[in-house]
Protein backbone atom coordinates (compact mmCIF):
# COMPACT_ATOMS: atom_id res chain seq x y z
CA UNK A 1 0.00 0.00 0.00
CA UNK A 2 1.08 3.58 -0.58
CA UNK A 3 1.02 5.91 2.86
CA UNK A 4 2.03 9.82 2.59
CA UNK A 5 5.80 10.16 2.94
CA UNK A 6 5.99 13.68 3.17
CA UNK A 7 7.98 14.98 5.74
CA UNK A 8 4.95 17.82 6.38
CA UNK A 9 3.29 15.17 8.06
CA UNK A 10 3.23 16.42 11.37
CA UNK A 11 1.17 18.60 13.86
CA UNK A 12 3.04 22.33 13.11
CA UNK A 13 6.02 23.38 11.10
CA UNK A 14 7.82 26.55 11.08
CA UNK A 15 5.89 27.95 7.66
CA UNK A 16 3.13 27.08 6.84
CA UNK A 17 1.87 26.63 3.58
CA UNK A 18 -2.27 27.21 3.21
CA UNK A 19 -3.10 26.33 -0.10
CA UNK A 20 -2.45 24.29 -3.84
CA UNK A 21 -4.49 24.72 -7.11
CA UNK A 22 -5.47 21.70 -8.50
CA UNK A 23 -5.50 20.71 -12.00
CA UNK A 24 -7.11 18.56 -14.22
CA UNK A 25 -5.87 17.46 -17.32
CA UNK A 26 -9.31 16.93 -18.98
CA UNK A 27 -10.19 20.61 -19.01
CA UNK A 28 -6.69 21.56 -19.88
CA UNK A 29 -6.50 23.66 -16.71
CA UNK A 30 -3.67 26.37 -16.96
CA UNK A 31 -2.60 29.77 -15.92
CA UNK A 32 -1.58 32.31 -18.54
CA UNK A 33 -0.05 35.65 -18.90
CA UNK A 34 1.36 37.01 -22.28
CA UNK A 35 4.74 39.06 -21.18
CA UNK A 36 4.66 42.77 -21.99
CA UNK A 37 8.22 43.86 -22.53
CA UNK A 38 11.05 42.17 -22.65
CA UNK A 39 13.54 41.83 -19.36
CA UNK A 40 16.42 38.99 -18.32
CA UNK A 41 16.01 35.94 -21.01
CA UNK A 42 19.00 34.46 -19.81
CA UNK A 43 18.61 33.54 -16.26
CA UNK A 44 15.47 32.48 -13.47
CA UNK A 45 15.08 30.54 -10.63
CA UNK A 46 11.81 28.71 -9.62
CA UNK A 47 10.49 26.63 -7.31
CA UNK A 48 7.10 25.00 -6.81
CA UNK A 49 5.51 21.86 -4.79
CA UNK A 50 3.94 19.22 -6.74
CA UNK A 51 1.39 16.55 -6.22
CA UNK A 52 0.99 14.51 -9.01
CA UNK A 53 -2.04 12.03 -9.19
CA UNK A 54 -1.50 10.08 -11.83
CA UNK A 55 1.01 7.82 -13.53
CA UNK A 56 2.13 7.69 -16.73
CA UNK A 57 1.13 10.88 -18.54
CA UNK A 58 2.75 14.29 -19.71
CA UNK A 59 2.12 16.92 -17.19
CA UNK A 60 3.15 20.22 -18.70
CA UNK A 61 4.32 22.49 -15.57
CA UNK A 62 5.96 25.87 -16.93
CA UNK A 63 5.72 26.63 -20.73
CA UNK A 64 6.49 29.12 -22.93
CA UNK A 65 6.46 29.06 -27.11
CA UNK A 66 5.86 26.61 -29.88
CA UNK A 67 8.98 27.18 -32.35
CA UNK A 68 11.23 24.58 -33.03
CA UNK A 69 14.34 26.82 -31.98
CA UNK A 70 15.49 26.95 -28.54
CA UNK A 71 15.26 30.75 -28.45
CA UNK A 72 11.56 30.19 -29.21
CA UNK A 73 10.93 27.64 -26.67
CA UNK A 74 11.57 26.28 -23.42
CA UNK A 75 9.32 24.25 -21.49
CA UNK A 76 9.23 22.13 -17.84
CA UNK A 77 7.29 19.10 -17.38
CA UNK A 78 6.84 15.46 -16.65
CA UNK A 79 7.15 12.85 -19.47
CA UNK A 80 5.52 10.18 -20.04
CA UNK A 81 7.77 7.93 -17.97
CA UNK A 82 7.10 10.36 -15.09
CA UNK A 83 10.81 12.07 -15.20
CA UNK A 84 11.38 15.34 -15.14
CA UNK A 85 12.20 17.15 -17.88
CA UNK A 86 13.50 20.71 -19.46
CA UNK A 87 13.20 20.88 -23.11
CA UNK A 88 14.05 23.63 -25.53
CA UNK A 89 12.94 23.67 -29.07
CA UNK A 90 15.41 21.57 -30.90
CA UNK A 91 17.45 20.25 -27.63
CA UNK A 92 16.37 18.08 -24.67
CA UNK A 93 18.22 19.52 -21.82
CA UNK A 94 17.79 16.98 -19.56
CA UNK A 95 15.75 14.06 -18.58
CA UNK A 96 16.13 13.11 -14.87
CA UNK A 97 16.68 9.25 -14.17
CA UNK A 98 14.47 9.67 -10.87
CA UNK A 99 10.66 8.69 -11.54
CA UNK A 100 7.87 11.16 -10.17
CA UNK A 101 5.45 7.99 -9.12
CA UNK A 102 4.35 8.24 -5.69
CA UNK A 103 0.83 9.69 -5.98
CA UNK A 104 0.30 10.40 -2.26
CA UNK A 105 3.43 12.71 -1.96
CA UNK A 106 4.31 15.87 -2.11
CA UNK A 107 7.78 17.20 -4.14
CA UNK A 108 9.67 20.46 -3.79
CA UNK A 109 11.22 20.94 -7.37
CA UNK A 110 13.73 23.92 -7.62
CA UNK A 111 15.28 24.72 -10.59
CA UNK A 112 18.13 27.15 -11.33
CA UNK A 113 18.68 28.23 -15.26
CA UNK A 114 21.56 30.28 -16.14
CA UNK A 115 23.33 30.49 -19.51
CA UNK A 116 25.99 33.25 -18.48
CA UNK A 117 27.64 30.43 -16.18
CA UNK A 118 30.94 29.60 -17.93
CA UNK A 119 30.69 26.00 -16.59
CA UNK A 120 28.35 24.43 -18.57
CA UNK A 121 27.26 21.62 -16.31
CA UNK A 122 26.22 24.89 -13.68
CA UNK A 123 23.54 26.24 -16.23
CA UNK A 124 20.85 24.27 -15.44
CA UNK A 125 20.26 23.05 -12.28
CA UNK A 126 18.14 20.47 -10.30
CA UNK A 127 17.10 19.79 -7.12
CA UNK A 128 14.16 17.34 -5.70
CA UNK A 129 13.30 17.63 -1.96
CA UNK A 130 16.36 19.49 -1.37
CA UNK A 131 19.03 17.25 -2.88
CA UNK A 132 20.41 17.55 -6.20
CA UNK A 133 19.75 15.89 -8.98
CA UNK A 134 22.62 14.24 -10.53
CA UNK A 135 21.69 10.93 -12.42
CA UNK A 136 20.05 11.80 -16.34
CA UNK A 137 19.00 9.73 -19.30
CA UNK A 138 19.79 12.66 -21.17
CA UNK A 139 21.65 15.62 -20.16
CA UNK A 140 22.77 18.75 -22.60
CA UNK A 141 23.77 22.32 -21.66
CA UNK A 142 22.64 25.79 -23.14
CA UNK A 143 25.51 27.37 -25.24
CA UNK A 144 27.02 30.00 -22.84
CA UNK A 145 24.97 33.44 -23.11
CA UNK A 146 22.03 31.64 -25.08
CA UNK A 147 18.45 33.34 -24.90
CA UNK A 148 15.31 31.37 -23.72
CA UNK A 149 11.69 32.47 -24.67
CA UNK A 150 11.30 33.38 -21.17
CA UNK A 151 10.23 37.38 -20.43
CA UNK A 152 10.49 38.15 -23.80
CA UNK A 153 7.47 40.66 -25.16
CA UNK A 154 4.38 39.27 -26.35
CA UNK A 155 5.43 35.58 -25.04
CA UNK A 156 3.02 33.58 -23.24
CA UNK A 157 3.83 31.99 -19.89
CA UNK A 158 1.67 28.77 -19.11
CA UNK A 159 1.16 27.09 -16.11
CA UNK A 160 -0.17 23.42 -16.26
CA UNK A 161 0.73 22.77 -20.01
CA UNK A 162 3.65 22.89 -22.28
CA UNK A 163 4.10 26.20 -24.43
CA UNK A 164 1.27 26.23 -26.68
CA UNK A 165 -1.26 26.31 -23.93
CA UNK A 166 -3.18 22.68 -24.64
CA UNK A 167 -1.27 19.63 -24.85
CA UNK A 168 0.00 17.86 -21.83
CA UNK A 169 -1.90 19.15 -19.77
CA UNK A 170 -1.05 17.93 -15.53
CA UNK A 171 -3.20 16.45 -13.34
CA UNK A 172 -2.15 16.96 -9.77
CA UNK A 173 -1.74 20.27 -7.37
CA UNK A 174 0.71 23.09 -7.76
CA UNK A 175 1.69 24.95 -4.09
CA UNK A 176 4.30 27.84 -3.29
CA UNK A 177 5.05 28.93 -6.27
CA UNK A 178 7.96 30.91 -6.68
CA UNK A 179 9.61 32.31 -10.30
CA UNK A 180 12.70 34.68 -10.16
CA UNK A 181 13.34 36.74 -12.95
CA UNK A 182 17.06 37.32 -13.68
CA UNK A 183 18.85 35.84 -10.64
CA UNK A 184 19.54 33.03 -10.13
CA UNK A 185 18.76 31.80 -7.03
CA UNK A 186 20.20 28.94 -4.03
CA UNK A 187 17.29 26.15 -3.64
CA UNK A 188 18.42 26.93 0.54
CA UNK A 189 15.98 30.21 -0.20
CA UNK A 190 13.01 28.56 -0.51
CA UNK A 191 12.99 24.98 1.73
CA UNK A 192 15.39 23.27 4.44
CA UNK A 193 16.13 20.39 6.44
CA UNK A 194 13.93 19.97 9.71
CA UNK A 195 15.44 18.02 12.78
CA UNK A 196 14.38 14.42 11.39
CA UNK A 197 16.30 15.31 7.97
CA UNK A 198 12.95 16.23 5.86
CA UNK A 199 12.96 18.59 3.53
CA UNK A 200 10.10 21.45 4.54
CA UNK A 201 9.28 24.80 2.74
CA UNK A 202 10.68 27.65 4.18
CA UNK A 203 9.74 31.66 3.93
CA UNK A 204 10.92 33.34 0.54
CA UNK A 205 12.45 36.88 1.23
CA UNK A 206 14.29 38.04 -2.08
CA UNK A 207 13.01 39.84 -4.68
CA UNK A 208 11.44 38.83 -8.06
CA UNK A 209 12.34 40.80 -10.71
CA UNK A 210 10.47 42.27 -13.80
CA UNK A 211 8.28 39.16 -14.91
CA UNK A 212 8.76 37.56 -11.70
CA UNK A 213 5.95 36.37 -9.64
CA UNK A 214 4.49 34.01 -6.23
CA UNK A 215 1.53 32.19 -6.29
CA UNK A 216 -0.23 31.43 -2.97
CA UNK A 217 -3.46 30.22 -4.83
CA UNK A 218 -5.80 31.95 -1.66
CA UNK A 219 -7.89 33.41 -4.19
CA UNK A 220 -10.74 31.94 -6.04
CA UNK A 221 -11.30 34.66 -8.88
CA UNK A 222 -11.44 33.70 -12.43
CA UNK A 223 -9.62 37.62 -13.59
CA UNK A 224 -6.04 38.32 -13.59
CA UNK A 225 -5.80 39.89 -10.51
CA UNK A 226 -5.30 40.41 -6.96
CA UNK A 227 -8.68 38.46 -6.92
CA UNK A 228 -7.96 35.70 -8.65
CA UNK A 229 -7.23 32.20 -8.78
CA UNK A 230 -3.22 33.24 -10.53
CA UNK A 231 -2.66 36.25 -8.04
CA UNK A 232 0.61 37.32 -8.00
CA UNK A 233 1.77 37.78 -4.33
CA UNK A 234 5.23 38.91 -5.07
CA UNK A 235 4.74 42.58 -5.10
CA UNK A 236 4.91 42.60 -9.09
CA UNK A 237 1.36 42.19 -9.92
CA UNK A 238 1.84 39.97 -12.42
CA UNK A 239 -1.46 38.50 -12.30
CA UNK A 240 -2.08 35.09 -14.90
CA UNK A 241 -5.38 34.27 -16.04
CA UNK A 242 -6.66 31.19 -14.84
CA UNK A 243 -8.52 28.66 -17.57
CA UNK A 244 -10.57 26.22 -16.61
CA UNK A 245 -10.23 26.41 -13.08
CA UNK A 246 -12.91 26.92 -10.63
CA UNK A 247 -13.27 27.75 -7.53
CA UNK A 248 -13.43 23.99 -6.03
CA UNK A 249 -9.63 24.14 -7.87
CA UNK A 250 -8.13 26.00 -4.85
CA UNK A 251 -7.73 23.71 -2.19
CA UNK A 252 -6.30 23.22 1.10
CA UNK A 253 -4.04 19.91 0.18
CA UNK A 254 -0.80 21.46 0.64
CA UNK A 255 2.59 20.00 1.53
CA UNK A 256 2.20 20.84 5.06
CA UNK A 257 -0.90 19.26 5.29
CA UNK A 258 -1.36 16.74 2.54
CA UNK A 259 -5.20 15.37 2.48
CA UNK A 260 -6.07 11.36 0.93
CA UNK A 261 -6.65 10.89 -2.66
CA UNK A 262 -8.01 8.24 -4.34
CA UNK A 263 -5.17 6.13 -5.65
CA UNK A 264 -4.14 6.05 -9.18
CA UNK A 265 -1.34 3.40 -9.20
CA UNK A 266 -4.45 1.16 -7.47
CA UNK A 267 -6.72 0.51 -10.23
CA UNK A 268 -8.57 -2.78 -10.43
CA UNK A 269 -7.17 -5.48 -12.95
CA UNK A 270 -9.17 -4.61 -16.43
CA UNK A 271 -11.60 -2.16 -15.17
CA UNK A 272 -12.15 0.57 -17.01
CA UNK A 273 -11.89 4.15 -14.99
CA UNK A 274 -11.25 7.04 -15.31
CA UNK A 275 -9.74 9.39 -11.91
CA UNK A 276 -10.38 13.38 -12.46
CA UNK A 277 -9.68 16.42 -10.90
CA UNK A 278 -6.84 15.87 -8.53
CA UNK A 279 -7.89 12.25 -7.89
CA UNK A 280 -10.75 12.46 -6.51
CA UNK A 281 -13.57 12.05 -9.08
CA UNK A 282 -14.16 8.52 -10.21
CA UNK A 283 -15.87 6.85 -12.95
CA UNK A 284 -16.23 3.19 -14.01
CA UNK A 285 -17.45 2.01 -17.10
CA UNK A 286 -17.62 -1.17 -18.78
CA UNK A 287 -16.76 -4.49 -17.47
CA UNK A 288 -15.89 -5.98 -15.36
CA UNK A 289 -16.09 -4.45 -12.23
CA UNK A 290 -14.42 -3.30 -9.11
CA UNK A 291 -13.23 -0.31 -6.85
CA UNK A 292 -10.24 2.17 -6.29
CA UNK A 293 -8.62 2.24 -3.22
CA UNK A 294 -7.83 5.81 -1.73
CA UNK A 295 -3.92 6.49 -0.42
CA UNK A 296 -4.29 6.68 3.60
CA UNK A 297 -4.20 3.17 5.44
CA UNK A 298 -6.25 3.82 8.74
CA UNK A 299 -4.59 2.06 11.65
CA UNK A 300 -5.81 4.12 14.84
CA UNK A 301 -7.97 6.76 15.33
CA UNK A 302 -11.44 8.29 14.34
CA UNK A 303 -12.07 9.58 10.76
CA UNK A 304 -15.00 10.71 8.57
CA UNK A 305 -15.25 10.97 4.68
CA UNK A 306 -17.81 11.45 2.17
CA UNK A 307 -18.76 10.11 -0.95
CA UNK A 308 -20.93 11.88 -3.40
CA UNK A 309 -22.90 9.72 -5.79
CA UNK A 310 -22.67 11.88 -9.03
CA UNK A 311 -24.37 8.79 -11.31
CA UNK A 312 -25.77 5.87 -9.36
CA UNK A 313 -24.85 2.50 -11.65
CA UNK A 314 -27.10 0.98 -8.88
CA UNK A 315 -24.66 -1.34 -7.86
CA UNK A 316 -22.19 1.20 -6.15
CA UNK A 317 -20.11 0.19 -3.55
CA UNK A 318 -18.64 2.37 -0.69
CA UNK A 319 -16.38 1.12 2.17
CA UNK A 320 -12.84 0.15 3.04
CA UNK A 321 -10.38 -2.88 2.26
CA UNK A 322 -7.80 -4.50 4.39
CA UNK A 323 -3.66 -4.13 3.55
CA UNK A 324 -4.11 -7.97 3.52
CA UNK A 325 -5.75 -7.27 0.07
CA UNK A 326 -3.43 -6.80 -2.61
CA UNK A 327 -2.84 -3.49 -3.58
CA UNK A 328 -1.24 -3.47 -7.18
CA UNK A 329 -1.47 -2.47 -10.80
CA UNK A 330 -3.76 -5.10 -11.30
CA UNK A 331 -5.27 -4.48 -7.55
CA UNK A 332 -7.71 -7.13 -6.56
CA UNK A 333 -10.55 -7.71 -4.14
CA UNK A 334 -10.45 -11.63 -4.01
CA UNK A 335 -13.88 -11.52 -6.61
CA UNK A 336 -12.73 -7.91 -7.68
CA UNK A 337 -16.19 -6.85 -5.96
CA UNK A 338 -15.89 -4.80 -2.77
CA UNK A 339 -17.56 -6.47 -0.44
CA UNK A 340 -16.84 -9.56 -1.45
CA UNK A 341 -13.63 -12.03 -0.90
CA UNK A 342 -11.62 -11.09 2.17
CA UNK A 343 -12.66 -10.77 5.30
CA UNK A 344 -11.57 -7.00 5.59
CA UNK A 345 -13.50 -6.14 2.41
CA UNK A 346 -16.20 -4.37 3.52
CA UNK A 347 -19.03 -2.51 1.26
CA UNK A 348 -22.40 -0.19 1.75
CA UNK A 349 -24.49 -1.03 -0.89
CA UNK A 350 -26.74 1.29 -3.22
CA UNK A 351 -29.28 -1.00 -4.47
CA UNK A 352 -30.92 -2.68 -0.99
CA UNK A 353 -29.02 -0.56 1.21
CA UNK A 354 -27.51 -4.25 2.93
CA UNK A 355 -23.71 -4.46 3.89
CA UNK A 356 -21.41 -6.84 2.06
CA UNK A 357 -18.94 -8.94 3.70
CA UNK A 358 -17.49 -11.86 2.66
CA UNK A 359 -19.39 -12.20 -0.16
CA UNK A 360 -22.37 -12.52 1.90
CA UNK A 361 -24.83 -9.66 2.63
CA UNK A 362 -26.67 -8.48 5.68
CA UNK A 363 -29.71 -5.96 6.10
CA UNK A 364 -28.37 -2.55 7.27
CA UNK A 365 -29.81 0.60 6.03
CA UNK A 366 -31.68 2.47 3.19
CA UNK A 367 -30.77 2.39 -0.53
CA UNK A 368 -29.16 5.55 -2.14
CA UNK A 369 -28.66 6.66 -5.58
CA UNK A 370 -27.44 9.49 -7.60
CA UNK A 371 -27.30 12.89 -5.69
CA UNK A 372 -26.82 11.42 -2.46
CA UNK A 373 -23.90 11.99 0.05
CA UNK A 374 -22.89 8.49 2.02
CA UNK A 375 -20.81 10.23 4.91
CA UNK A 376 -18.63 7.68 5.83
CA UNK A 377 -17.08 7.40 9.48
CA UNK A 378 -14.51 4.72 10.93
CA UNK A 379 -13.53 4.39 14.75
CA UNK A 380 -10.52 2.59 14.26
CA UNK A 381 -9.89 2.82 18.12
CA UNK A 382 -12.47 0.63 19.06
CA UNK A 383 -12.96 -1.15 14.80
CA UNK A 384 -16.33 0.33 14.06
CA UNK A 385 -17.92 1.34 10.97
CA UNK A 386 -20.72 3.88 10.43
CA UNK A 387 -22.57 4.85 7.29
CA UNK A 388 -24.64 8.01 6.90
CA UNK A 389 -26.91 9.16 4.12
CA UNK A 390 -27.65 12.61 3.49
CA UNK A 391 -26.39 13.28 6.58
CA UNK A 392 -28.24 10.85 8.71
CA UNK A 393 -26.44 7.92 10.19
CA UNK A 394 -27.76 4.41 9.08
CA UNK A 395 -29.36 1.51 11.25
CA UNK A 396 -30.41 4.01 14.09
CA UNK A 397 -26.59 4.48 14.68
CA UNK A 398 -25.69 0.71 15.26
CA UNK A 399 -22.59 0.20 13.63
CA UNK A 400 -22.33 -1.66 10.06
CA UNK A 401 -19.25 -3.66 10.98
CA UNK A 402 -17.25 -4.21 14.20
CA UNK A 403 -14.62 -6.05 15.68
CA UNK A 404 -12.11 -4.44 13.21
CA UNK A 405 -9.63 -2.72 15.67
CA UNK A 406 -5.97 -3.89 15.10
CA UNK A 407 -6.62 -3.63 11.36
CA UNK A 408 -5.53 -1.45 8.90
CA UNK A 409 -8.12 -0.27 6.47
CA UNK A 410 -7.78 2.18 3.36
CA UNK A 411 -11.34 4.02 1.95
CA UNK A 412 -12.46 2.46 -1.10
CA UNK A 413 -15.22 2.86 -3.59
CA UNK A 414 -16.52 1.44 -6.88
CA UNK A 415 -19.50 -0.63 -8.80
CA UNK A 416 -20.16 -3.91 -8.05
CA UNK A 417 -21.37 -5.26 -11.80
CA UNK A 418 -20.01 -5.76 -14.86
CA UNK A 419 -21.22 -3.13 -17.77
CA UNK A 420 -22.74 -0.47 -15.28
CA UNK A 421 -20.96 3.06 -15.22
CA UNK A 422 -21.28 5.07 -11.75
CA UNK A 423 -19.70 8.18 -10.95
CA UNK A 424 -18.47 9.26 -7.76
CA UNK A 425 -16.43 12.79 -6.26
CA UNK A 426 -14.66 11.29 -3.17
CA UNK A 427 -14.64 14.23 0.12
CA UNK A 428 -11.24 13.37 2.23
CA UNK A 429 -11.77 17.21 3.17
CA UNK A 430 -11.25 19.30 -0.29
CA UNK A 431 -14.29 18.42 -2.08
CA UNK A 432 -14.48 18.57 -6.15
CA UNK A 433 -17.85 19.76 -5.67
CA UNK A 434 -19.73 22.63 -4.22
CA UNK A 435 -20.27 22.46 -0.57
CA UNK A 436 -23.35 24.25 0.30
CA UNK A 437 -23.11 24.20 4.14
CA UNK A 438 -19.39 23.78 5.00
CA UNK A 439 -18.40 21.98 8.24
CA UNK A 440 -14.79 21.46 8.90
CA UNK A 441 -13.86 18.70 11.81
CA UNK A 442 -12.80 19.70 14.91
CA UNK A 443 -9.36 20.45 14.62
CA UNK A 444 -10.70 23.13 11.62
CA UNK A 445 -9.56 21.03 8.69
CA UNK A 446 -11.73 19.89 5.92
CA UNK A 447 -15.19 21.39 4.40
CA UNK A 448 -17.86 18.77 4.66
CA UNK A 449 -21.38 18.93 3.24
CA UNK A 450 -22.66 17.28 6.69
CA UNK A 451 -21.09 18.04 10.39
CA UNK A 452 -18.63 15.12 10.77
CA UNK A 453 -19.43 12.83 14.05
CA UNK A 454 -17.96 14.23 17.16
CA UNK A 455 -14.21 13.26 17.68
CA UNK A 456 -13.95 12.31 14.40
CA UNK A 457 -11.68 13.79 11.61
CA UNK A 458 -10.92 14.16 8.38
CA UNK A 459 -7.80 12.25 6.25
CA UNK A 460 -4.84 14.65 6.12
CA UNK A 461 -1.83 14.42 7.65
CA UNK A 462 -1.74 17.38 10.56
CA UNK A 463 -4.71 14.90 12.11
CA UNK A 464 -2.91 11.81 11.22
CA UNK A 465 0.38 12.79 13.01
CA UNK A 466 -1.74 13.62 15.92
CA UNK A 467 -4.41 11.09 16.34
CA UNK A 468 -3.25 8.10 13.99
Amino acid sequence: MVFPILGANTESAAYEIENSLRFNSSDTARLGKTISGTSNRKTFSMSFWLKKTKISGYGGIFGVGTATSDTGKLQIRIDGSDNLKIEGGSTTYRVTDREFRDVSAWYNIFISFDSTQSTAGNRILIYVNGVQETSFSTSNNPSQDANTPFNEDGKTHYIGTEGDGSSAALDGYLAEFHYIDGTKKAYTDFGEFDDNGVWIPKEYDGSYGTHGFYFQFKQTGTSANSSGMGADTSGNDNHYTPNNLAATDVTTDTPTNNFCTLNSISYPSGLVTSLQNGSLDLLTTDSPYGAVPATFGLTNGKWYWEIKVNASSDYDRIGLVGTEVPITTSFDFGDTNLGGGAKTNLAYKSNDGKTRKDGTDQNYGNSYTSGDIIGVAYNADDGEIYFYKNGTVQNSGTAAYTNLDGLTLIPAVGDGVANASGQYFCNFGNPTFSISSGNADANGYGNFEYAPPSGYYSLCTKNLAEFG
